[in-house]
């Protein structure tokens, strides 16, 4: 089975805001989490970690559009990404994190959403080498909705 990203008839720019909306969803109930990280097969889940990590795939994956529709090489990713727990994410997870979270990701989703909009269809397919397209891009980045999922939706 390949891990080529499958694509629809959506904008790969409303991929992304979706995907966006969707954590932010889950993240409102979370000033209700009780402290105990959920485990989700091999790896432990917290709100802090579920913002960060969702963050940190926007972000790898922007810089990666940006560098190859500037043509420059892309700087390969390092990130640790979920097999990594740090002392930050078992904060606590406060209003004031969650109206950091929106902050954030909602501008990272309106520069996705620019930069997806602002690109031809053909160069919304385009693939450089065995790369994945800008399209297949944001289709792979609403799986990222997967690290909020493993918080879930957390009742007071």
């Amino acid at each position: 089975m390949s891990d080529t990203p499958l694509t629809d008839d959506r904008h790969p720019a409303e991929v992304v805001t979706g995907l966006v909306d969707q954590v932010l969803t889950l993240a409102a109930t979370w000033t209700a989490w009780d402290g105990v990280p959920v485990p989700a097969g091999d790896r432990l889940y917290t709100p802090h970690k579920a913002i960060r990590r969702v963050a940190d795939h926007l972000i790898d994956h922007l810089a990666e559009m940006e560098a190859r529709v500037a043509g420059v090489p892309t700087i390969p990713d390092a990130w640790h990404a979920s097999a990594t727990t740090t002392a930050a994410d078992l904060a606590a997870f406060t209003a004031a994190d969650l109206d950091e979270a929106r902050s954030r990701l909602t501008r990272l989703a309106q520069i996705f959403d620019v930069r997806l909009r602002a690109l031809s269809d053909a160069q919304l397919d385009r693939r450089d080498g065995s790369a994945w397209s800008p399209r297949q891009i944001a289709f792979h980045l609403a799986e990222s909705l997967y690290y909020a999922e493993s918080v879930g939706r957390l009742r007071a």
